[in-house]
């Protein structure tokens, strides 16, 4: 195939605290990353995404960085990663890390230093202003995790800004000198043989400076549990110079080759940011959203509304998309009851492997894990934590992979985990999945070896075909290749005459017959 090795790549995302245990500790570690390579490779992803192991206290489980050059002694040393490197390497999968640019801890020397006075050399280098006349903060702005998105510190008689916890205060991305650490950075782990990069949270690297007060946030039907939901982000993110910076990120990439770096775009305004980031040739290669994960149910009108955003032509970037990852509750316990989970996580991944775009899988979304119900005394993330319990919380998608039914702590770790192996999740170990030929494991296998060899879905058009709830349907086409999928999201089986229409089934899911679609069933096929 001709196109770049990321163009409809499928990428792994792993969770470094929750993979796997290889010294014993009960965290999740590199080496034990680099185990488990010739797993990940026999799924047929093109490459794994890496989420934070740089050093860190941990406020904020790794997103909390002290040191972008080395590795955290919980996670492994750099000889460790270079082994990791190699291996994934010589398996032929890409590895991309996950910088967090928009942040730092502040125990980093950075922050240490800029804090110190007014006039040091790093003053400049984070977001400081005055407080207003009566002390209050300089802005009404309120910080993700809840609160005001200020704190005060008196070593400089000045508030600083953080979008996230007060442990994590904000970049000033305005600043050249930022920006030539943050390229930096990048040049280090390239140098590595990195294969690319995860921006985490890239529409928060800049703000107004003009320190402009946010709108209220008009009713929309949502739970409000902080006081963040209650503003529109127009002055405390998505500043309109991000993207021309993106434009000095993009020229270091193309100065290693083939590399690649997707953007993680949150938030209400993420169709109009992930297409400034990615507009052209000459910014990002690609960017994804939250619209899936924001979904409260998965429908053929949501579906096709996010996806026809995303019209193949020169103009428009090219989308990544994932149905799940660290930072929100499991799909199928989003989406579904628990009496179809297994019928419906089939479905699922169908749909995943058949979208326009790159596709993210979270470890263990190929294995279907659901949720996992965490009591309160085990909770770790500081947002479930002061949002409790009017969240699903975090902690619950990032518990142990399950890689043994019967070993100690589903085979993640010798030792009592970080996170307690969910009881839930024993029957879907990886163990378990590879002995069973009809287990959703296989079926992912099965499902990314079609997307892999077929251009139309890595690469070509997507045209939708009208069709009525709970029906989906759309053709993928590239060159002479010709696509049907189709999909009936709904648990009564579904006439689709559209059905006769294939006469070659690469892949399908549930009962599917003549022009009759099961419950939860799908379909791929040549027309």
């Amino acid at each position: 195939m001709s196109e770049p090795w990321w163009h409809g790549a499928t990428i792994y995302q792993i969770y470094p605290r929750s993979f796997s245990d290889s010294n014993g500790d009960g965290i999740g570690d590199l080496p034990g990353i680099t185990a488990h390579l010739d797993y990940i490779a026999s799924l047929g992803v093109d490459a794994i995404w890496i989420s934070p192991f740089f050093k860190s206290p941990q406020a904020d489980y790794g997103y909390d960085v002290s040191d972008y050059l080395d590795i955290d002694p919980q996670f492994g040393t750099l000889p460790d990663f270079d082994r990791l490197i190699e291996r994934a390497h010589a398996l032929g999968l890409r590895i991309l890390v996950d910088l967090v640019w928009a942040h730092t801890s502040d125990q980093h020397e950075w922050f240490a230093q800029s804090r110190s006075s007014r006039n040091n050399p790093k003053a400049n280098w984070y977001v400081w202003a005055d407080a207003k006349a009566d002390g209050t903060p300089p802005t009404n702005w309120q910080s993700v995790f809840g609160g005001p998105a200020w704190t005060w510190d008196a070593r400089r008689g000045q508030y600083y800004m953080h979008n996230f916890l007060s442990a994590q205060p904000q970049l000033n991305g305005h600043s050249a000198e930022v920006q030539d650490a943050l390229l930096a950075i990048a040049r280090f782990w390239l140098d590595r043989g990195v294969d690319g990069f995860r921006l985490d949270a890239l529409n928060y690297m800049m703000h107004d400076p003009a320190l402009t007060d946010n709108p209220a946030a008009p009713e929309d039907g949502r739970r409000r549990s902080r006081p963040h939901d209650f503003q529109r982000h127009l002055f405390n993110q998505s500043h309109p110079d991000i993207p021309i910076f993106l434009e000095r990120v993009r020229q270091l990439l193309e100065r290693y080759g083939d590399r690649f770096a997707v953007a993680e775009v949150g938030g209400a305004d993420t169709d109009r940011e992930m297409k400034l980031f990615t507009a052209g040739k000459n910014r990002l290669q690609s960017a994804y959203g939250f619209d899936f994960f924001y979904a409260r149910q998965l429908t053929p009108s949501g579906v096709r509304s996010v996806l026809e955003k995303w019209p193949d032509d020169p103009e428009t970037g090219w989308p990544s998309w994932a149905f799940e990852n660290h930072d929100v509750p499991r799909a199928l316990s989003r989406w579904t009851e628990q009496e179809h989970f297994s019928e419906f996580a089939r479905l699922k991944t169908l749909l995943l492997t058949s979208l326009r775009g790159n596709i993210f899988i979270y470890n263990g979304e190929e294995l279907g894990l659901p949720h996992s119900d965490l009591a309160f005394e085990d909770l770790r993330d500081p947002e479930a934590i002061a949002n409790w319990p009017l969240t699903l919380s975090r902690d619950g998608a990032r518990t142990p992979m399950p890689w043994q039914a019967d070993a100690p702590n589903l085979g993640f770790s010798a030792a009592r985990p970080w996170l307690p192996a969910c009881p839930g999740h024993r029957h879907l170990s990886v163990e378990t999945q590879e002995r069973a030929s009809d287990s959703l494991l296989a079926f992912t296998r099965s499902a990314l070896a079609v997307r892999r060899a077929s251009a139309a879905l890595r690469w070509g058009r997507i045209e939708f075909i009208d069709t009525a709830a709970p029906l989906l349907a759309f053709e993928r086409r590239h060159q002479d290749e010709r696509l049907l999928c189709l999909f009936n999201l709904g648990p009564d089986t579904q006439q689709a005459s559209l059905a006769e229409m294939a006469h070659e089934h690469l892949l399908t899911t549930g009962a599917t017959e003549g022009s009759q679609l099961g419950p939860f069933a799908g379909l791929i096929a040549r027309l």
